[in-house]
């Protein structure tokens, strides 16, 4: 069988070991920059997962939003940070214990919804994913997270 080979990056951000099928999820909550060379793998044989996706995005290393967005979506992904075609910096995901600023709440009736109020939520649960609006406290499972990613 052959192998599939993959360019190495100089500057960028490497997110390996996203659950397979939720990499395209993964970099549409990203909102990149059209000029940003990407790199999406789909599919991909892992020894940790059976199967995963992989992104590489060239000249971008992502802020703490955006990494606990990807928590959200995928918790068992790591982020690898490049520098001159090395890993300067590896991390695993975590979903934090509480989300500010990154998902609006499902309830149409919070204040989050129709004042200028951050939305925070506290996390119920990592597994499965449950969180509980600070304001109205109306919880939303992984599903509904997912479509109120901010």
């Amino acid at each position: 069988m052959k192998e599939l080979k993959v360019s190495a990056i100089n500057k960028g951000t490497v997110i390996d070991h996203i659950p397979s099928g939720k990499g395209l999820k993964v970099l549409e909550i990203l909102n990149l920059p059209e000029d940003n060379t990407i790199l999406v793998a789909i599919n991909v044989k892992s020894q940790k997962l059976g199967r995963k996706d992989i992104i590489k995005v060239e000249g971008k290393i992502l802020n703490e939003d955006e990494v606990n967005k990807i928590a959200l979506i995928a918790p068992t992904a790591t982020v690898n940070i490049i520098d001159k075609w090395e890993v300067v910096e590896k991390r695993n995901v975590e979903v934090p214990d509480e989300i500010v600023g990154i998902i609006k709440c499902a309830n149409p009736n919070c204040i989050t919804n129709y004042e200028e109020v951050k939305p925070k939520f506290k996390v119920i649960s990592k597994k499965p994913l449950k969180l509980k609006c600070h304001y109205c406290e109306r919880t939303m499972e992984e599903n509904m997270v997912v479509k109120n990613l901010l």
